[in-house]
Formats: structure tokens, C-alpha cells, sequence
């Protein structure tokens, strides 16, 4: 993906950041609970699942600030950062599902 200066204005704007922090904060919480627990699944309520799911829920007001600060500015850049956002986000996700799956072994 080639980069230019308007997609480095969206991405390093605040907005631009904050979806890729709570992102990078949620993938944390998970490899954090994995290094000091392993990947052996916890209960479903436990702390750890819960600020998790805080931090991913947080995301759509994060993502929504983002388009409706940068959709009409600069649309190409903002759907280039978008994508970027979207992996973050898969990538958090599927470290999340990457303990249980190692213990159904699908």
C-alpha cells in the first residue's frame, strides 16, 4: 500500500491512532494472560475476557469519530487507514480465539 503525506495526516491525527490503540491494548491484555497463564481458556466471566471485550466494544464509537472526522476530508486515505484498522483489529481477534482453538484442535 503506497503512502502518501494525506495518509499520514490521517493516520497520525488522534483519531487516527486511538482504533489502533485500543487494538495494540486489547492484543496486550491477551498475550499478557497467555504469558502468565498459558493458553489454557479461563471461565467466560473472568477479568481478563471482560476488559477485552471493553476494550473491543470501544472501538465503534473510536471508528465512527474517525470516519465522521475524515469520510468527506480525504476519503481515499481515510479508507486506506480504515483497512489498516480492520487488521488491527483481526489480528486481536484472532490472538483472543488463538488459546481456545489450540485446545479444540480444529
Amino acid at each position: 500500500m503506497n503512502f502518501n503525506s494525506d495518509t499520514r495526516e490521517v493516520l497520525c491525527c488522534p483519531t487516527g491512532l486511538l482504533p489502533f490503540g485500543l487494538s495494540l491494548g486489547a492484543l496486550l491484555v491477551v498475550l499478557i494472560h497467555v504469558a502468565s497463564s498459558g493458553p489454557v481458556p479461563g471461565p467466560d466471566g473472568d477479568a481478563v475476557a471482560h476488559l477485552w471485550q471493553i476494550l473491543m466494544l470501544v472501538q465503534i464509537p473510536a471508528l465512527a469519530l474517525f470516519l465522521g472526522r475524515w469520510l468527506r476530508k480525504a476519503r481515499r486515505p481515510t479508507f486506506q487507514v480504515l483497512m489498516l484498522q480492520g487488521a488491527a483489529i483481526a489480528v486481536s481477534i484472532g490472538a483472543a480465539a488463538l488459546p481456545s482453538v489450540h485446545f479444540v484442535r480444529l
